[in-house]
């Protein structure tokens, strides 16, 4: 069973070794085939607490963390500027 990953864009660093990461999934409407942009959440585990607002990142599907947590930033793909955390 291949491992889930997802691409995203950091969204909030506000917790301690906690991430939220939103990603999109841009599909066409089935009737009109507009393109539909949907955004999904994930609370993502940052061990070091590395990522800031406006990276880009790749989580990977986990055993459960906490109560909301599930994913585990594997790599940050496009790093913002450092703002002081």
């Amino acid at each position: 069973m291949a491992v889930k990953e997802r691409v995203g864009l950091v969204v909030s660093n506000k917790m301690n070794k906690t991430v939220v990461v939103a990603v999109e999934n841009r599909a066409p409407n089935a009737k009109y085939g507009k393109i539909v942009v949907k955004t999904k959440r994930y609370k993502a585990h940052d061990e070091d607490n590395q990522c800031n607002e406006g990276d880009r990142v790749r989580i990977q599907e986990t055993r459960p963390l906490s109560k909301t947590k599930r994913w585990k930033v594997i790599e940050i793909l496009n790093q913002t500027s450092d703002s002081g955390r």
